[in-house]
């Protein structure tokens, strides 16, 4: 089967479901929550379906830069859509869903590295699978810091849009922040732990800039998660540190895959 599909239906559904919540939004009406969430559940089946076919060859797993974004894109999506039964994170959809639709067109139309396919044993594939999950944990911290900001942003100003409306408290929003980041640096943890153990070399020629990189995030996020425990840290020094900690991440992984890939073509 061709990705092709279950990347339109994908792309279409993320689209469709985008429009929906905008809409009621900008009527200052509450989006349906069971209807975000069929819509989205059906959208992430199609783009589970393409990743699928993507990713998995004879050859072992191909995940190049725009199939990894996919992926990482797919996973905090699916996290979100469960963390909606108990927590109020709808509004992250909004940003949540516009990021599937365009990585999962990326996936199917843009050209394709050239990272080779990667047939590792256990303990390997468990390392990439929490970087994955740590990358999506920390990606969904910024997206809740951004929102925390804009809703700070019109509070302050006092004059609050339909959107920031539909926000939950603002201590609610920092708590579910605070909440992300502490289970991003748990999985960005396991990720240097298990690579730690089953890597060869984490300070190979091709690998040092990643580890450093990923190591210094996670102290970033590590005294942030201190100093909201010990000093209180809250509003701007949060977010702040959020943005530093996540560029940093974003580097280690991204920014060196983006160059080996495609600029060095290794």
């Amino acid at each position: 089967m061709h990705p092709l599909l279950p990347s339109l239906a994908a792309a279409c559904l993320y689209a469709g479901v985008t429009g929906y919540q905008g809409l009621r939004l900008a009527q200052r009406t509450v989006p349906d929550k069971r209807l975000l969430l069929i819509l989205g559940a059906l959208a992430l089946v199609a783009h589970g379906v393409s990743l699928f076919i993507q990713l998995l060859s004879p050859s072992g797993l191909h995940l190049d830069f725009f199939t990894a974004s996919s992926l990482i894109a797919a996973a905090v999506i699916l996290l979100i859509l469960l963390a909606l039964y108990r927590m109020p994170v709808e509004n992250l959809l909004l940003l949540l869903f516009p990021l599937g639709c365009l990585t999962v067109l990326f996936a199917q139309f843009a050209p394709s590295g050239t990272a080779p396919a990667i047939a590792e044993q256990p303990g390997i594939l468990a390392h990439i699978l929490f970087s994955i999950l740590a990358y999506g944990m920390l990606t969904i911290a910024v997206f809740q810091s951004l929102l925390l900001l804009l809703q700070d942003h019109h509070l302050k100003h006092k004059h609050p849009s339909g959107l920031i409306k539909n926000f939950p408290p603002l201590q609610t929003m920092e708590s579910l922040l605070f909440g992300f980041l502490l289970a991003g640096w748990l999985l960005l943890s396991a990720s240097l732990i298990s690579g730690w153990i089953f890597l060869d070399n984490l300070f190979a020629q091709h690998l040092v800039h990643k580890t450093l990189l990923s190591v210094v995030a996670w102290v970033v996020f590590g005294l942030l998660l201190w100093g909201r425990h010990q000093l209180g840290w809250r509003g701007y020094k949060a977010i702040r540190w959020t943005l530093a900690g996540f560029c940093l991440l974003m580097l280690a992984y991204f920014g060196s895959k983006l160059v080996r890939e495609f600029i060095l073509h290794i």
